[in-house]
């Protein structure tokens, strides 16, 4: 099979000659009983090749997940971008037999993928395999195995959230390295440029917040990443163990990336951010005051704090054009959070601040955890019905249970499934932290009382 244009190519800064070495980047296919792209992007890969392509190498991009070509048939995506993946029904893994639901892998037909890569001339001189959730894994094994028989003799690195947060675990998939670092840690950048047969050069500017976005060649989407890391440390996440602190990007840079972008026509941006609205001076004012009047549509599905939902905030949002708003709720018992982040004050004001910029109950939802070890459920029905008081959508965000988060631990003591030993069962479709298991009916039921109040 040859697809239509466009082919994947090497790519260069413009100002570089072109004879770097050359390191291929993929993003697996997701294997897993849903999925759906929600305007979805490595952007931990994206900032690892801008990095090495201005430092000096060439660079070329394989995404399972995204299109790519026109003559691929492909699920007619939502008019903002968002959409579903093709899925092709796979048998499902022994751990999780158990489950009544079917098992697929998302994205292009791997003998595509193949052919692509197959056509990829010269061949490349390091390849770096990305991975996001943890039980997502075997799709970046088959990526691994597939690069193997294409080139067998050339290095492959295996990096992202999975690789970080399931070290030993990653180990057997097969890589020459496990990336459980970020690209701008001196050691592993100094061992990138090792493998690739060359001294490290010094680490760019804007090293981690920096993307290749340029390398989708017709996007119908695209995303912003302002900042990483996030200053809240909540029981359920493990933001800070992937990155310690928090750091913000430069606005000019950051406004002539998304420039870039909309001169390609691209219309719809989603933030990436986990803490979009802190100190937002340092960036956020000066891109949202260049979006105005300019047509476009942005997107939070990352969910944002409602504590900074300020008047000002809302407004400027409003005027740049955000369409999806979603926030970050949890739960409504207010008095037994675990975390800090929001008040029933704060909840108040920033559903008030939201209605006086303009923003309707169509644009508006809120994430509620669900399946928390030890949860009430009958809190996780008030906080339903206390979203739709307040005319917003209530979406069930299915817990994770994230190695190095801390309520990790108490997720592996009441769950029937070895959470510690194998990333499978960490999917949170399967409930892997709800007493009794798995029941398709408890879904029908739980999504019943989502659509009718």
């Amino acid at each position: 099979m040859k697809p239509k244009w466009p082919a994947i190519t090497w790519a260069s800064c413009n100002d570089q000659s072109g004879d770097g070495p050359r390191v291929l980047g993929i993003n697996p296919w997701i294997y897993d009983f849903a999925a759906y792209n929600l305007w979805s992007r490595p952007a931990g890969l994206l900032a690892g090749l801008h990095m090495l392509r201005a430092s000096g190498a060439r660079v070329a991009l394989m995404d399972c997940l995204d299109q790519t070509w026109s003559d691929i048939t492909w699920p007619k995506a939502h008019d903002t971008g968002k959409g579903h993946y093709p899925k092709t029904l796979v048998p499902k893994p022994a751990v999780l037999s158990a489950v009544p639901r079917r098992y697929g892998r998302y994205g292009h037909e791997p003998d595509v993928v193949r052919e692509a890569l197959r056509q990829l001339s010269p061949p490349p001189d390091l390849i770096l395999v990305t991975t996001v959730m943890t039980y997502w894994y075997p799709g970046a094994a088959q990526a691994v195995a597939m690069v193997r028989e294409l080139w067998p003799h050339v290095p492959v690195v295996l990096g992202g959230i999975y690789a970080s947060l399931c070290p030993v675990h990653a180990q057997g998939l097969g890589a020459d390295l496990v990336l459980g670092g970020r690209f701008e840690d001196p050691a592993v950048w100094k061992r990138l440029w090792e493998m690739l047969g060359r001294v490290a050069p010094d680490l760019p500017a804007g090293t981690g917040l920096e993307l290749a976005l340029d390398l989708y060649a017709a996007p119908n989407f695209s995303i912003i990443l302002g900042s990483r890391g996030c200053p809240f440390r909540c029981d359920y996440c493990a933001s800070h163990s992937l990155y310690p602190g928090f750091r913000q990007a430069r606005a000019q840079a950051l406004i002539a990336s998304v420039r870039a972008e909309y001169e390609r026509g691209v219309r719809d941006f989603a933030f990436y951010d986990d803490a979009l609205l802190v100190s937002p001076e340092t960036w956020l004012w000066p891109l949202l005051d260049w979006l105005k009047g300019k047509g476009v549509r942005l997107h939070t599905p990352n969910a944002m704090h409602v504590r900074y939902l300020t008047p000002e905030i809302c407004g400027r949002l409003k005027r740049a054009g955000a369409q999806t708003v979603r926030l970050g709720l949890e739960t409504g018992d207010f008095e037994h959070r675990m975390d800090a982040k929001l008040s029933r004050e704060q909840w108040e004001a920033g559903m008030a601040a939201l209605r006086e910029a303009g923003f309707g109950p169509g644009q508006i939802g809120a994430y509620i955890l669900f399946g928390l070890p030890d949860q009430d459920m009958a809190a996780v029905e008030r906080t339903i019905a206390m979203a739709r008081a307040w005319s917003v959508r209530p979406e069930l965000a299915y817990f994770t249970p994230i190695p190095s988060s801390p309520l990790f631990k108490r997720a592996c003591e009441v769950s029937a499934y070895p959470l510690q030993s194998e990333p499978l069962c960490q999917n949170n479709s399967v409930w892997p932290c709800v007493d009794g298991g798995y029941s398709l009916q408890q879904v029908r039921c739980w999504h019943e009382l989502l659509r009718h109040p």
